[in-house]
């Protein structure tokens, strides 16, 4: 990977953007695509989408979403202990322990979250998961008027950013998912900034599809896409305890997810397989039977329908503060989408057909 993609990727995962705070990914986003871009516009929702024009008619939309987990503040109680609140799907299995920024404003405070030791634990409760309420943050105040100067009740939460390389271009970070989407949409725009393709590409960096794939909705229902594909991370299988059997065979660095099933358009499918194999890109097939969870669901439903796909980059240990994944397989789904760019126009029939 190329410096500046790399730079455009570690900004966008140290940002903080929690679902319905997704601004400052989105303004790293901006920043980077504007130069490739025709048009870069922000709609009401926070989804920022960048259309690079066509020579043809067809719109094609390209979405990541920008907003990736996170936690925010319900209550301060007497003694300056922040009690919070989930966004999005939070394990509370890893949480005790592991270091937080709050947002407040323009400041960031830095806090622990705290549960009472194992020691103390009694029996019936060792071994199972801490419940939100017995869990709190502790930034060092001595009381609530201390904590209460520097956070407010509402004020966003992220895991401990950073970004760091571990081996064979493999990074771990807290928000690979989805900033690797948001990376792949931009990417592809400066992949194909000196040439004319047929289709408008419309690359989104979309918000709150950790609660519902709403930014995905309202992008789409604007766009109005004759096709669309997604691109989000997905389970990979290549570490102890996964069960191939029930997930599948996906390991890091073998190449980007094409999925296929109900929620993907048959002949968005085989041109995906098509270009992956035009560029020489490894990939995999992911077999997904029914609604993937995705910015895909909301696309392929929008207005009459849309021809949908769906690109997903392996991800170890998802919704965690330590994600990983393979730079390597970033860059293919950049190669493997701007093939399919390429091939097609506005003859492209995806009426799907016996």
């Amino acid at each position: 990977m190329e410096k500046e993609l790399k730079k455009f990727f570690k900004d966008l995962v140290i940002a903080p953007s929690p679902s319905g705070f997704e601004q400052p990914a989105q303004e790293v986003y901006r920043n980077f695509i504007k130069e490739f871009a025709d048009e870069v516009k922000t709609d009401v929702h926070g989804n920022v989408i960048a259309l690079k024009k066509g020579t043809g008619k067809l719109r094609f939309m390209v979405v990541g979403h920008a907003d990736e987990i996170g936690l925010m503040v319900k209550f301060i109680d007497e003694n300056g202990f922040i009690h919070f609140t989930m966004i999005g799907g939070v394990d509370t299995n890893i949480l005790p322990g592991i270091r937080v920024n709050l947002y407040h404003g323009k400041k960031t405070i830095r806090g622990v979250i705290g549960r009472k030791p194992i020691h103390l634990l009694k029996q019936e409760e060792r071994g199972k998961a801490p419940k939100m309420e017995d869990l709190w943050i502790d930034i060092g105040a001595k009381d609530k008027k201390a904590t209460e100067k520097k956070v407010s009740v509402g004020d966003h939460i992220t895991f401990s950013p950073g970004m760091e390389t571990l081996a064979r271009n493999i990074v771990t970070t807290k928000a690979t998912d989805n900033k690797a989407g948001v990376y792949v949409a931009g990417a592809l725009l400066k992949e194909l900034a000196k040439e004319k393709v047929a289709p408008n590409i419309y690359a989104v960096s979309s918000v709150q599809e950790e609660i519902g794939l709403r930014g995905a909705r309202t992008s789409a229902f604007g766009i109005d896409p004759h096709v669309g594909i997604a691109i989000d991370v997905s389970h990979a299988t290549d570490y102890p305890g996964m069960n191939k059997n029930v997930v599948g065979d996906i390991g890091l660095g073998k190449g980007a997810i094409i999925a296929v099933g109900a929620n993907i358009n048959p002949k968005v499918f085989e041109l995906l397989k098509e270009s992956a194999q035009k560029t020489k890109v490894n990939y995999q097939i992911e077999a997904a039977p029914r609604g993937t969870g995705t910015d895909a669901n909301a696309i392929q439903t929008t207005r009459a329908g849309v021809a949908t796909g769906l690109i997903s980059i392996p991800n170890r240990y998802m919704h965690t503060p330590n994600e990983i994944i393979s730079l390597k397989d970033l860059d293919g789904a950049v190669k493997i989408l701007a093939e399919f760019a390429r091939l097609i126009n506005d003859k492209t029939d995806f009426i799907p057909k016996a």
